[in-house]
C-alpha cells in the first residue's frame, strides 16, 4: 500500500452542514439560529466572558500574590558529549562555534552546559553557566571552563 492509496475510513468524513440554502433543507429560513434575538442577527452575539451585566467571574474572583515566570531565565542546553563531536581538541568553544555546528538555535540567550555524555577531548569552553558534573569532565579531559 503507497501513501497515494491511503483513505479515510468509511463514514468519518462528513461533508459541512450548508446553512441558509432553502426551507426544504432543514437548515433555510432561519439558518439555525433560531427567531430573531441578538445571536439570529449578523455580527451579533456578546464577547466572551460577557454574562448579561452581571459581575463577570474574572472580576469577581479576588486578584492576590505575585509571579516571578516573566522574569525567568531559559538557558539552551548543550550536554559536554555533544561537544566532543562537534569540536576539534584543544579548540576553544564559545557561543559563536556552538551556533555555527548547530547545537544552539539563538546566539542572544544563555546557553548551559550539562553533564550528560563522556568528553575527550581538551576543549576551552566558554558559556553563561555550567553543571558541577559538565565542569568534573571538561576539567577531567584537560580542558577549562570559562563563565561569559
Amino acid at each position: 500500500m503507497g501513501i497515494h492509496e491511503l483513505r479515510p475510513a468509511p463514514g468519518s468524513r462528513r461533508k459541512p452542514k450548508r446553512m441558509g440554502q432553502g426551507t426544504g433543507s432543514g437548515t433555510g429560513r432561519t439558518a439555525g439560529k433560531g427567531t430573531k434575538g441578538q445571536k439570529a442577527r449578523s455580527g451579533g452575539g456578546v464577547r466572551p466572558g460577557f454574562e448579561g451585566g452581571q459581575m463577570p467571574l474574572t472580576r469577581r474572583v479576588p486578584k492576590r500574590g505575585f509571579s516571578n515566570a516573566r522574569f525567568k531565565k531559559t538557558f539552551q542546553l548543550v550536554n559536554v558529549g555533544r561537544l566532543g563531536d562537534h569540536f576539534e581538541d584543544s579548540g576553544e568553544v564559545g557561543i559563536p562555534e556552538m551556533l555555527m555546528a548547530g547545537l544552539i538555535g539563538d546566539a542572544k540567550r544563555p546557553v548551559k552546559i550539562l553533564g550528560d555524555g563522556e568528553v575527550t577531548r581538551a576543549l576551552t569552553v566558554k558559556a553563561n553557566a555550567f553543571s558541577a558534573q559538565a565542569v568534573a569532565k571538561i576539567e577531567a579531559a584537560g580542558g577549562k571552563t570559562e563563565v561569559i
